[in-house]
């Protein structure tokens, strides 16, 4: 509505209906969303109306992890500061620092999943254990990638969120072991330990590069997935809509033959009055006939008596 003043209010602020529609469980979110994006087209905010409308409905695991960032804003604050912190001991290859914030970060995702799974309980949408899986991968994805961890914090998850790489303890195994160089011991054996290690290197690499495609593979297909799903939950609102209008015009049209019969019963009961007034009207203007004739020989007679008795 706009203000008083005539500047847009609230809810003209298209950042303000995406920051409702994502706090909206799953099952609103449609509804909402097509309302709010038809008022911005009424008040002819058509880039509005579109970005609103391009809002993604979020599974249920990503409405829980939005709830989650909300409901718990402190506690998701110092979340993200453990990704930044997680990020950048990965980035130095720290094994001690590694270390702790690993151990860290697998203690506060599972305090934090547990938390989302009770704020749904309380919100009347229990997870199940699949979907409080999703959720901690998506908590998992927040420490592992500033992209994730910016749409995490904008509070606008739409689905599960993966992390871009194996990210945590296992960076630990991942870091290099420092040693001291030994000059006694350059030999054949520290040759073929090297050789090893970059076939075992070369190895690493490969598998890192098939899980890279496979990742971007399951985020294309999640996206997809998720682009299907939203097409079938908009067209089975519209059949909805459909079948709720076709049921309302079919109300309409029993009351209206209703009605109808109703005047037909009537108009044929006022039919069979008129014809019985009609019939009476026709018997007594007969027996007015027959009265003024009988009158009018009354008078003759009565004429004829005079003139004889004169």
């Amino acid at each position: 509505m706009r203000r008083e003043d005539g500047r847009p209010g609230p809810e003209d602020d298209v950042e303000a209906v995406l920051d409702e529609l994502y706090a909206l469980p799953p099952s609103e979110f449609v509804a909402r969303r097509e309302e709010r994006a038809a008022r911005a087209r009424t008040r002819r905010r058509a880039q509005d109306a579109r970005r609103i409308h391009a809002a993604r409905r979020p599974t249920l695991a990503g409405w829980a992890a939005n709830l989650l960032r909300r409901s718990q804003p402190d506690e998701a604050q110092r979340f993200l500061e453990l990704g930044r912190s997680l990020r950048e001991a990965y980035a130095t290859l720290d094994p001690s620092g590694l270390k702790e914030l690993s151990a860290q970060r697998r203690r506060i995702v599972s305090e934090m999943s547990r938390q989302a799974a009770a704020l749904a309980r309380e919100a009347g949408h229990p997870l199940s254990d699949a979907v409080l899986r999703d959720v901690e991968t998506t908590l998992r994805a927040v420490l592992a990638d500033p992209e994730a961890a910016a749409v995490w914090e904008a509070g606008r998850v739409e689905g599960v969120l993966t992390p871009p790489s194996e990210f945590g303890a296992e960076a630990v195994a991942a870091a290099p072991a420092r040693r001291e160089p030994s000059r006694a011991r350059e030999s054949r054996t520290d040759s073929a330990a090297r050789k090893k290690d970059e076939e075992a290197e070369r190895r690493r690499a490969e598998r890192e590069e098939r899980a890279s495609r496979a990742r971007e593979a399951a985020r294309t297909a999640e996206a997809r997935l998720r682009e299907r799903r939203t097409a079938r939950e908009e067209a089975a609102a519209a059949l909805e809509r459909a079948g709720e209008q076709e049921r309302e015009a079919g109300e309409r049209e029993a009351a209206l033959e209703e009605q109808l019969s109703q005047a037909r019963t009537e108009q044929e009961r006022t039919r069979a009055v008129l014809g019985e007034a009609r019939e009476r009207d026709r018997a007594a203007a007969e027996e007015l006939a027959v009265a003024e004739r009988e009158a009018a020989a009354a008078a003759r007679r009565a004429g004829r008596t005079e003139r004889d008795g004169a």
